[in-house]
């Protein structure tokens, strides 16, 4: 498998909107969600953590899940003994994990992710009954928003065929909102938050 973002990780940091989406979207889960010191939650595509850290101060634990070991290299030299994230370096719509979680929070990483039914049909299985998913990605855009497409499934989700396909892998009380704006010199790009309960 290869690590698509090797290059990236470095500086991925630096990039003032790849740090201020993730607000919006920390702002958006702890608005639709009580989060508390019991939780045990699953960061889906944790890349630097950059979402994961601002969720983590809320919770009992952040799992930290990625396929590049070098977004997980970049997020292990950030955990500190007060706040750290646990990195699990896996493909779990192939390679499903056990553990069971209070909820799962994902910030841009599911235009990644070829097949969305086997991945909302694994994550399932991953939590608590009444736990929650709290997913961010992009509204549809016309393939602007990389400059390279390499590993990108998807032109950000139409909101009526996304909902559909998590009401049909178990979810209910699914909604799906826009919670951000992401500025490009070519086009403004929607990001969405995807809220659903087991």
């Amino acid at each position: 498998m290869s690590d698509y973002f090797a290059d990236k990780a470095q500086d991925w940091d630096k990039d003032t909107t790849k740090r201020s989406t993730p607000l919006s979207i920390a702002e958006a889960i702890k608005k639709n969600f009580d989060l508390n010191k019991d939780m045990s939650i699953m960061d889906f595509g944790v890349g630097t953590g950059l979402l994961g850290f601002l969720i983590a101060k809320d919770v009992k634990k952040v799992f930290g899940v990625d396929m590049s070991p070098s977004m997980l290299k970049k997020l292990r030299e950030k955990n500190t003994p007060e706040l750290s994230i646990e990195a699990i370096e896996q493909d779990i719509v192939k390679e499903p994990l056990n553990d069971i979680f209070d909820g799962i929070i994902s910030s841009m990483t599911l235009h990644h992710v070829e097949d969305l039914e086997a991945f909302f049909t694994s994550i399932y299985k991953n939590l608590h009954t009444d736990g929650f998913i709290a997913i961010a990605d992009l509204e549809k855009e016309d393939g602007s928003f990389h400059s390279d497409n390499t590993g990108v499934y998807h032109f950000g989700f139409k909101k009526e065929e996304l909902c559909e396909i998590v009401k049909k892998c178990g979810f209910k009380d699914v909604t799906l909102d826009n919670i951000a704006t992401i500025n490009k010199p070519q086009r403004d790009f929607g990001v969405f938050l995807l809220c659903a309960k087991r």
